[in-house]
Order: C-alpha cells, then sequence, then structure tokens
C-alpha cells in the first residue's frame, strides 16, 4: 500500500530552483523554433547544392545575385542545365533518403517509450540532432568538404529522431494537455506554428543569402536548433502524469504500434483508423515531394528566381498554414470538420494544378495563393485519428502517425525526386500534377466514412423507437 502511495508526492513536488515554469504547458515556442531551424535549411541547402555542383561542372548560369542565361528560350534545352538540375534532384533524393530511412525506426522506437519515460527526452533528442546536423553543413561549407557530408549530418538527426519525431512528440504533447472538445483547434495552432515560423525563416532566409551568401544564415539555423534543445531540457513540463522506467531498445515498442491497428476490441474504429491513416499517409506524400521540389522547380527555366524571390515563394506556401487556421476556424462555425477538410483537399488540388503550368511569376503566385486552405485537411485527419483511440493510447498513436510520416518523407522523397528528372524533357510540373491526381483518394477515403457515418447514426436514430414499441 505504501508503493502506491508514492505517485501523489511526486507528482506534487515543487520544481527544483533555477528551472523555469511556464504557467501552462507549451509545446508551440519549442515547435516553433525547430521549425525555424528546418525552414532555413530545406531551401538554403538546396540552393548551395545548385552553386556547388553547378560550379563542379562549370555551369554559372545562376548564383545568389542573378540568373544570367536562364532568362533566354535556349536555357531550356541547355544540356548542362539539365544536368545540373539533375544532379541537384538525385543529391536531394540520397540526402533525405538515407536520413528518413533512418528516422522511419528511430521514431517508431522513441515515439512509443516517451509514453513511459514522458515527452521531454523525446524532445530533447531530436533538437540535438538537428543541431548536429547544421554543424555538419556548416563544417562543409567553411571546409569545402565533398557534399556527401550533409548526408552524413542527415544521418545523425535520423538516429535522433529528426523533425519527425519532434512533431510527434509535440502532438502527443497536446492530446495529453487538451479535451476532445478543443483537440482539432488546438492541432491547428501547432501547424499555424509551422507556418508562422516557416515564413520567417524563408524571407528571412533568402534575403539573407542574396546579401551575405550561405554561410550566415546557417549560424542562425544552429542557434533556433540549440535554444528548441535548451527549451524542451529546461522550461518545458513534463505532460505525461505517470512515468516509469522502460527499456529503450525493445521490440514492445514496435509491438505496440502494431497492436493499435490490429487490436480487435473496436473493430469500427480500427477499420477507420487504417482509412484515416492511408489519407494522411497519401496527402503528407503530395505534400512532402510537392515542398522538395518548389525551389528546383523555380531555379530552371522559365521562372529563373532567384534567392530573394525564391524565399517569398517558400513565405507563401508557409502562409497556407496560417490562412488555414483562420479559414478552419470560420468553416466550423457552419460545417463539420470532415467537409472542412474537404475543403481543404479542394484547396490543395486546385493550386497544385496552377503550379504545374506555371510559366511567369505571377501565375506561380496564383498557384500559392490557391493553396490558401490546403493546410486545412491534417490537423482535421490527426483529431479524428486521436479521438478513434483510448487516452490511454494517445502516446502509441502518435508515434503511428509519427511511423507513417517517417514514411512519406521516405516515399515522397523516391517518387517526387526521380520522377522530376524524368519528366524534365516533356513538362517540368509533372510531378505537381501528380500530386493533385493522388489527392483524390484521400478526399474519396474521407467523404465515403463521412457518409458511411451518417447513414449509420440515420439507422441507429430510426431503429431506436421501435425498441419501446415492442415492450
Amino acid at each position: 500500500m505504501a508503493a502506491e502511495e508514492e505517485p501523489p508526492p511526486a507528482a506534487a513536488a515543487p520544481a527544483p530552483p533555477g528551472r523555469c515554469r511556464p504557467p501552462l504547458p507549451a509545446a508551440e515556442p519549442l515547435l516553433f523554433l525547430a521549425t525555424v531551424c528546418v525552414g532555413l535549411q530545406g531551401p538554403l541547402a538546396t540552393q548551395y547544392l545548385w552553386d556547388r555542383l553547378g560550379a563542379d561542372l562549370g555551369y554559372h548560369g545562376h548564383n545568389s545575385t542573378g540568373s544570367a542565361g536562364c532568362g533566354n528560350s535556349s536555357a531550356a534545352a541547355d544540356p548542362l542545365r539539365q544536368e545540373v538540375e539533375a544532379l541537384v534532384s538525385h543529391w536531394n533524393l540520397y540526402i533525405n533518403l538515407g536520413g528518413f530511412f533512418v528516422c522511419l525506426f528511430s521514431v517508431t522506437l522513441l515515439g512509443p517509450w516517451s509514453d513511459s519515460v514522458g515527452r521531454r527526452p523525446a524532445l530533447i533528442l531530436p533538437t540535438v540532432g538537428l543541431a548536429l546536423q547544421t554543424a555538419m553543413y556548416l563544417l562543409v561549407m567553411y571546409l569545402k568538404l565533398h557534399v556527401a557530408f550533409f548526408l552524413l549530418g542527415r544521418l545523425l538527426s535520423g538516429l535522433t529522431g529528426d523533425y519527425n519525431l519532434i512533431l510527434a512528440s509535440c502532438f502527443a504533447y497536446t492530446a495529453d494537455t487538451s479535451d476532445k472538445r478543443t483537440r482539432t483547434f488546438r492541432v491547428a495552432i501547432l501547424e499555424a506554428c509551422l507556418g508562422t515560423a516557416g515564413m520567417l525563416a524563408s524571407i528571412g532566409g533568402g534575403q539573407w543569402r542574396k546579401a551575405q551568401g550561405d554561410i550566415n544564415p546557417f549560424w542562425l539555423a544552429f542557434a533556433a536548433s540549440l535554444a528548441a534543445a535548451l527549451y524542451a531540457a529546461f522550461c518545458l513540463r513534463e505532460s505525461v502524469k505517470q512515468r516509469k522506467r522502460a527499456k529503450l531498445f525493445t521490440l514492445s515498442h514496435y509491438k505496440a504500434v502494431y497492436k493499435l491497428y490490429m487490436a480487435p476490441e473496436h473493430p469500427s474504429s480500427r477499420w477507420k483508423l487504417v482509412l484515416y491513416s492511408l489519407a494522411f499517409f497519401l496527402l503528407v506524400t503530395v505534400h512532402f515531394g510537392s515542398k522538395d521540389l518548389y525551389v528546383l522547380y523555380e531555379l530552371g527555366f522559365p521562372l529563373c528566381w532567384t534567392s530573394d524571390l525564391i524565399g517569398y515563394g517558400s513565405a507563401a506556401s508557409y502562409l497556407a498554414y496560417l490562412s488555414s487556421l483562420g479559414g478552419l476556424r470560420l468553416l466550423q462555425l457552419c460545417l463539420e470538420d470532415t467537409w472542412v477538410a474537404e475543403i481543404g483537399l479542394v484547396s490543395n488540388i486546385a493550386g497544385l494544378v496552377v503550379i504545374s503550368l506555371a510559366t511567369t511569376t505571377p501565375l506561380m503566385f496564383t498557384g500559392y495563393g490557391i493553396l490558401f486552405l490546403s493546410m486545412a485537411t491534417t490537423p482535421v485527419i490527426r483529431s479524428k485519428l486521436s479521438k478513434l483511440v483510448s487516452e490511454t493510447e494517445q502516446g502509441v498513436l502518435f508515434a503511428s502517425t509519427a511511423c507513417v510520416q517517417g514514411l512519406c518523407s521516405l516515399v515522397a522523397t523516391g517518387v517526387f525526386n526521380s520522377l522530376y528528372p524524368a519528366t524534365l524533357h516533356f513538362m517540368r510540373g509533372f510531378p505537381f500534377l501528380f500530386g493533385a491526381i493522388i489527392l483524390l483518394i484521400p478526399a474519396a477515403i474521407i467523404g465515403w466514412i463521412q457518409i458511411w457515418d451518417s447513414k449509420h447514426d440515420y439507422n441507429h436514430f430510426q431503429d431506436a423507437p421501435l425498441s419501446p414499441a415492442k415492450d
């Protein structure tokens, strides 16, 4: 009996002196800082690869200050330019493929582990990994090392869970500290943090690179990753109430993810869980795949954007997170979450179609504008997944969605970065059109589940009055 009475005093113990404790648990600042780091790294690393590999091949048609040789019609058929474009795409493929393949297994190990030991360790590890990755990128730039060392930095980050584990742990943290009624909007706020941080990083990174080159903006990314790690270690309150010791390297963590989908207690919830996960997988795969190609697409003919325009373009793509948050809140006043998700998918599909056909800067920004509700779908799906499982399964659920998200990155990088160089000769924007077609599948899945639920509820409502009559 004495052993059972020990946890409450431990939970009520005062915080040790010197450690800051916010009045309410907040994962948003950490996610903001981590997204600033990732938002700076992505476009800047692609542009560095373009300049570095182009210089190695003797191609100087595009640099940080202009795009000489890109604006004429013969540039579209320039074999050297196409070789540089294909080489950058392939190196992006190798770097992302290696990192996300490692991340796929580390996230499914560390995510369920956090159910026992708490969320903070699962947030400290990946932020430290991001700092190591950024440090490796800086070494490559300072010492002019081979670009293959970018892959080493990516693997270091992947071993500690990478950005996917940060996302998963932050969403699990939010599920721990919210109720079902407010969960969809709380998740949308987290995703709006992604947009705000990404937008600031994109604009700042593009302008900063244009003024001072590649290296200085990466120092800000390094500082942001360190600040995120320090916040997780010293300022974030633990959201798991009953923590216990647990082995890290054990198959039980993987079995917990397997049991989540295969447990027979609630068959209807389980098939919905599978279908929503499939819709989430397809949606995030298209999102990751198209995002990987935006910078490369904008660098090439006929857009030929410079680094400042690339920064504005990345900011416009991140702005969809904020506009989707406002749209979600407004649409929830008159529509169910499912139909808000469908409207978000329509926005996503239409925007990708316009981008696939963009040959001018105004048309490209028009495509970004049409994507203004494209991020309203993912918080709805995350919330619906969360509501399908019990409160004790929230950590395992978000570990499984992290697994799905890691697989999304793996598949997106492999498919889209391979598809882009293969279709350059007949349609540069084909991967975006391909993504728009794929999004028809999650639209059908979400709509079908809603129709099935409505029909099931209607039949249950009609059958209910018959029972008293029989008595």
